[in-house]
């Protein structure tokens, strides 16, 4: 009697400590390049957990379609690394929650008065070159007209969202007459990938001329590498906006814990991390605190953006002017 009453208080005392680690850990959905040891998560991580006291834990892949795939059975408090190209879908799921943050920080170059998604950082879609060997393009047309032996790589639209945002700009340019663009830069593509590093790779390797990224991707090899060699294209008919969110879940077992995560963002010690670890514009920090390499990067004058609702809307549209004049 007495070992079956230890046992269970064995029992007890096991299962509240998992009950209390459980508690004081923070699981966050984010991508696979968010989590990597160059991308922004550790240096995230050690910033929150120092300020929280508890454990953030990413879990990294997919993460919308695996959070549809787990409903409301799924383990996220907090998912990041969604653009508004697919957050019409996360929307309109239930499972995104409130987020609650006071958002008279951001300084984004568009208003942004969403209650479920807080930007955390942005950036333009743009094609990159080396400017040693290209003299670059002042327009899409200039490059949609440049010889065929220049050789470009992109990203796939159904399995990479920098390809989605390509085409959405294709669309946003060219409309009607998007699908005959495609047909003019299609000899200039030598491979479409699945995802960005491949198509970056290829690019740094010397095996692209021009490949498809963001505005802010020389910061990159200005500041880390003390290259001036590559720039952005920076079009006249203006570059497609590209943000990136974070978002509550709905029915968090760590509701304290994701409120705090979701404030945690828009604070300095957040968005300083933001330029030198994501390469990317903050969404809430003044230019003057940029990093110098980030304040003399070209930038569009004309953002080309697209709602939720628009984005979703031409989403299928857009796809197929590119895969019917890529596959011809």
């Amino acid at each position: 009697m007495k070992k079956t009453l230890l046992t269970v208080a064995g029992l007890f005392a096991a299962t509240t400590a998992f009950a209390d680690g459980h508690a004081n850990t923070l699981t966050v959905y984010a991508p696979d390049y968010f989590g990597s040891e160059w991308g922004p998560g550790p240096s995230i991580e050690a910033a929150f957990e120092e300020q929280c006291g508890c454990d953030l834990v990413y879990q990294t892949g997919d993460v919308l379609p695996r959070l549809l795939l787990e409903g409301k059975n799924t383990e996220a408090d907090v998912v990041i690394g969604l653009n508004t190209d697919v957050t019409k879908r996360a929307r309109e799921s239930g499972l995104m929650a409130p987020h609650g943050v006071d958002l008279s920080a951001l300084t984004l170059p568009i208003d942004w008065a969403d209650d479920t998604f807080v930007p955390f950082n942005y950036s333009h879609t743009a094609f990159i070159y080396d400017n040693t060997k290209l003299d670059g393009f002042d327009s899409f047309d200039a490059l949609l007209d440049a010889p065929d032996d220049v050789r470009v790589v992109i990203q796939d639209p159904r399995s990479s969202i920098s390809g989605l945002a390509l085409v959405l700009w294709v669309q946003a340019v060219y409309g009607d007459e998007a699908e005959a663009a495609w047909a003019r830069l299609a000899p200039k593509i030598v491979t479409v990938t699945q995802g960005w590093s491949e198509s970056y790779g290829l690019f740094t390797d010397g095996e692209a001329d021009v490949v498809l990224s963001y505005t802010t991707s020389p910061a990159y090899h200005i500041i880390a590498e003390e290259d001036l060699t590559k720039s952005a294209a920076i079009f006249d008919e203006g570059h497609y906006f590209f943000v990136e969110l974070a978002a509550k879940v709905e029915g968090t077992d760590n509701a304290g814990l994701a409120d705090q995560f979701m404030a945690f963002i828009l604070t300095p010690e957040f968005q300083n991390l933001i330029p030198t670890t994501n390469w990317s514009f903050p969404a809430a920090l003044p230019e003057a605190d940029w990093p110098e390499g980030f304040q003399t990067l070209p930038r569009p004058e004309t953002v080309l953006f697209y709602s939720e609702d628009e984005a979703a809307a031409l989403r299928d549209t857009a796809i197929e002017a590119w895969r019917a004049a890529l596959s011809q």
